[in-house]
């Protein structure tokens, strides 16, 4: 009890520190994780002598954060930006994951001399891309939705075959006919269960009348941590079960969204923080010296040949231009996923683990540099990116229980097609009305000829009756204006 004030008070300054860190990265060009992991390894036994290196609590409590990280990624993917590439995005969560482990194995067994089994254990370990890196970087880059889509459907949904490729050539699993089986039985039932939570989770929420509005986004949470749960205990993919249903949760009418989606983005970004403190505490100073040439030749070998022959094989169907592919190769971000894969091995004492984590987090620090800083002039040079990247509006509803109504609150985001928009051209059903603007801080009652402007505030009334129909409205014409009807958007 006598040191609880203390850690209270580092674990307070060092979060303190690491919020800070953000926008000294945004000033510096770098990416906030590699300042981290900065801030883990100060705090560690070569600077303030803290001294970590339990591996088993730190593949644990990597595993935790990672559950968080894919919730607030599930959470936060509108299911309209990644339909069009969900053929993709599973492609490159699946078929360039194999691609990827044998590539990767085959080339560090010849390079290294790494027995078989340890060298495809490197490649699983390194075929997972990381989904906080993917989320953070991509959906501010001005990339189009098509790929964006595929890259953060990849990311939320490769980590379950790369953790179960790992545990198996972790634990010497005997390859035969039936392990194909098992991986296709722990994905699928990892998909069932985390559809089947998110849609019961969703309707749960919907009818609860919780006596707070706080209480809401950590019920949401709660279903993605059951959904882990539950998976992992029925031997199911519990990390694909946790995306899944995030994903579903986070498309559904949860009521307060903007407040569950603002939790769920503070939620990610504590894990991101803790994650990469906590694996810049384990990580020793004098063992990385020496892995610096193992972790430069497994980071040439994945930037250079297993991810771009993944992407290449893996989107053969697809027919996507070389101009594509080239900034798919290149946008396979890797972060605290594989040190926490690579932990997996060190906590079952495996013969040259240690090694695997060295390498793998010299290999992390250099491909975030060069990949973090070359994404966003790439996507230029390429021609992908674009100035300004329409982002849909957000609406959040409030349940009126006893009135057998709702209010939604609905943002005009920049690029909005619904920017100019008479209010007598929304077009609402009977039933619903705009009852307040807030536009630059001041509000005001809208009458039929009142336009429509970016970042304006809408307070829309509607009954529960015609609630899911006005919503399919407001995003009808957000995506393709006053005409919308006439274009075929139906805003679904």
């Amino acid at each position: 009890m006598d040191q609880l004030p203390v850690l209270l008070g580092v674990g307070g300054v060092v979060l303190l520190a690491s919020v800070l860190a953000v926008r000294v990265s945004i000033r510096l060009g770098l990416p906030s994780l590699l300042l981290y992991l900065g801030i883990g390894v100060l705090l560690g036994e070569a600077g303030f002598g803290i001294r970590f290196d339990n591996p088993e609590l730190t593949q644990s409590l990597g595993l935790a954060a990672l559950v968080m990280i894919l919730a607030e990624g599930g959470l936060t993917t509108r299911w309209s930006a990644v339909k069009p590439a969900l053929g993709r995005g599973i492609a490159l969560s699946t078929v360039a994951v194999v691609v990827s482990v044998a590539a990767t194995g085959a080339a560090l067994h010849w390079l290294l001399g790494l027995d078989w089994r340890l060298a495809l254990l490197w490649g699983a370990v390194l075929a997972s891309t990381d989904a906080a890196a993917v989320f953070s970087v991509l959906r501010t880059a001005g990339i189009g939705k098509r790929l964006t889509g595929a890259l953060e459907l990849e990311s939320g949904i490769n980590d379950a075959p790369a953790y179960i490729a790992v545990v198996v050539l972790a634990e010497g699993t005997t390859v035969d006919w039936t392990l194909p089986l098992l991986v296709v039985y722990e994905l699928t039932a990892g998909l069932v269960i985390g559809l089947a939570f998110g849609w019961l989770g969703g309707l749960a929420l919907r009818r609860a009348a919780l006596p707070a509005t706080g209480l809401y986004p950590l019920a949401t949470v709660a279903v993605c941590v059951v959904a882990y749960s539950s998976g992992q205990l029925l031997h199911a993919s519990g990390l694909l079960a946790t995306y899944v249903a995030a994903l579903v949760l986070g498309n559904s009418r949860l009521p307060h969204r903007s407040d569950t989606l603002s939790f769920a983005e503070g939620l990610g970004w504590l894990a991101q923080i803790g994650l990469f403190v906590l694996l810049g505490l384990f990580a020793s100073p004098g063992r990385l010296l020496d892995a610096i040439v193992p972790g430069l030749v497994a980071g040439a070998v994945v930037l250079l040949l297993a991810r771009p022959l993944s992407v290449v094989l893996s989107m053969l169907p697809f027919r996507l231009p070389w101009r594509e592919q080239a900034f798919l190769s290149w946008a396979g971000l890797r972060g605290a996923v594989p040190i926490v894969l690579a932990m997996i091995p060190l906590s079952q004492g495996l013969p040259g683990a240690q090694r695997l984590v060295d390498a793998v987090f010299v290999l992390v620090i250099v491909l975030t540099l060069v990949q973090g800083a070359t994404l966003g002039p790439l996507a230029h040079r390429l021609g992908l990116a674009k100035k300004s990247e329409a982002h849909e509006i957000e609406v959040d509803s409030a349940p009126l229980d006893e009135l057998g109504a709702e209010l939604l609150q609905v943002r005009i985001q920049p690029g909005s097609k619904m920017h100019g928009v008479y209010l007598s051209e929304l077009r609402l059903p009977v039933g619903a009305t705009i009852s307040l603007v807030v536009r630059d801080g001041a509000g005001f009652t809208p009458q039929k000829t009142s336009r429509l402007q970016e970042n304006d505030q809408l307070l829309v009334v509607t009954t529960s009756a015609v609630r899911d129909a006005v919503e399919r409205r407001l995003r009808a014409v957000d995506r393709a204006g006053r005409l919308a009807r006439w274009k075929g958007e139906s805003g679904r």
